[in-house]
């Protein structure tokens, strides 16, 4: 009786034995496992980031601005800016300026901004690149990127036209601004209405 009890006490602590070996040897796999994900999820994340900074927007305090003077016709005035980005890096831009005319003082004045978006509008530029829909730039140090304006200055009696001395040029809402010094005033009239082309 004895021998038989010794018997299943040993069988017993074999079981045990072996039974908690095997938790022992799998609990190693299981951390790897976690690791490998965790190793993937910084992985991923480096590359997002990566992606971002290569797509940044591009910011008016790394450009200069040049005013091109435009032709007038039937009381309409077209003309041009160009943007020179001065500084290391690249950036991206797509669509529309976003501007802000000045008086001699620094006062904000009217402005109604039409942004056109293609060859259907109902102010035609004269670059052909202007009245084509926006598309992507990438720009690096030395880059140019133009847009082109036009408005009416023919007062009538219902209308103001403003003198606009400085046109601050914004790639985004929110972003810095690069300032732009035309050699004449600016005076759109009909409530400072102005039409834009996208960038190109």
């Amino acid at each position: 009786m004895r021998r038989g009890l010794t018997s299943v006490a040993i069988f017993v602590a074999f079981v045990v034995i072996l039974t908690l070996s095997r938790h022992i040897i799998d609990t190693p796999s299981s951390t790897t496992t976690t690791t490998t994900a965790t190793t993937t999820t910084t992985s991923l994340s480096t590359t997002t980031t990566s992606a971002l900074a290569t797509a940044s927007t591009c910011k008016g305090s790394d450009f200069t601005g040049i005013y091109n003077e435009g032709q007038g016709a039937a009381g309409t005035v077209y003309a041009s800016v160009t943007l020179t980005k001065h500084t290391a890096g690249s950036c991206s831009v797509k669509g529309w300026p976003i501007l802000t005319l000045q008086d001699k003082t620094g006062a904000v004045l009217e402005l109604s901004q039409v942004n056109e978006t293609g060859s259907a509008n109902a102010v035609q530029f004269t670059p052909a690149k202007a009245n084509e829909a926006p598309s992507a730039l990438t720009l690096t140090n030395t880059s140019t990127v133009n847009f082109s304006l036009a408005y009416q200055d023919v007062q009538t009696a219902n209308t103001v036209c403003d003198n606009a001395l400085t046109i601050s040029v914004q790639f985004a809402k929110g972003a810095s601004t690069v300032a732009v010094t035309p050699a004449y005033p600016v005076q759109p009239c009909d409530n400072g209405k102005m039409w834009i082309s996208p960038f190109y």
